[in-house]
């Protein structure tokens, strides 16, 4: 609970569900949502516990929701309409921070239409190459696949420079994976958050495309970029 934002846990494993509920007020915008688990809790890294840098030290405790199933409503200046579709939930934290060379990260979490379940990350160093990288992936009813740090490179494509913080983010990606090569395309550029009166940073994070290697779209999520404002400090 945030002031009159409400967001509860029923249940556990795959009956459980969340439930969301923000009260139009203000700008009149506003929603209740039901968000159904569909499948397993997704473990990040190995057994929940993810690399985040060189050291064994430098790791977080995360897992992911994937293929969430969505129904409620929207309101918009006092007219509510259904809504359906489906949400993906991450948990992330840790007791360590990043490396000193780390100034951000690219990140990656995607639902694909056939039911799988894509992640992939690579944190940065400030020449813009990976300190370290992961990922994983998983099939609907199939176990999950660890991505070595090795294994997953992130190639950026396209730009865009935001007119509010002059920060430029790439904003089409191409990730190679073990799972496969994928490209990464913002839905639309302007979805930088300056957060700098509250959580201190300015990032970018929103909804985008996944394409297969034949430029297929196969499925869709976020792309959260970290430390183009400037560098991050955790």
């Amino acid at each position: 609970m945030l002031r009159d934002w409400r967001f509860r846990r029923e249940g556990v494993g795959e009956r459980s569900r969340y439930l969301a509920r923000m009260p139009a007020t203000g700008a009149g915008f506003g929603f209740e949502l039901a968000l159904e688990t569909t499948q397993p809790v997704l473990l990040q890294g190995v057994d929940g516990l993810s690399r985040k840098g060189p050291r064994a030290e430098q790791s977080s405790r995360y897992y992911s929701q994937p293929q969430l199933a969505v129904t409620g409503t929207l309101s918009i200046d006092g007219v509510a309409s259904a809504a359906s579709g489906g949400a993906w939930l991450d948990h992330e934290w840790s007791d360590s921070f990043l490396d000193a060379d780390a100034v951000g990260w690219d990140w990656i979490g995607m639902n694909l239409d056939d039911g799988s379940a894509l992640t992939a990350f690579r944190v940065r160093r400030r020449d813009g190459t990976a300190l370290h990288a992961g990922g994983s992936f998983r099939r609907r009813g199939e176990s999950a696949t660890d991505f070595g740090t090795d294994r997953v490179t992130f190639n950026a494509l396209r730009r865009w420079t935001s007119a509010a913080t002059k920060a430029t983010y790439p904003v089409e990606w191409g990730v190679e994976t073990p799972a496969g090569h994928y490209t990464v395309k913002a839905l639309f550029d302007s979805q930088e958050l300056d957060s700098r009166t509250s959580t201190g940073a300015v990032y970018w994070e929103g909804l985008s495309d996944l394409l297969d290697a034949d430029g297929r779209r196969v499925g869709g999520g976020y792309l959260e970029m970290t430390g183009y404002a400037a560098p991050l400090t955790l």
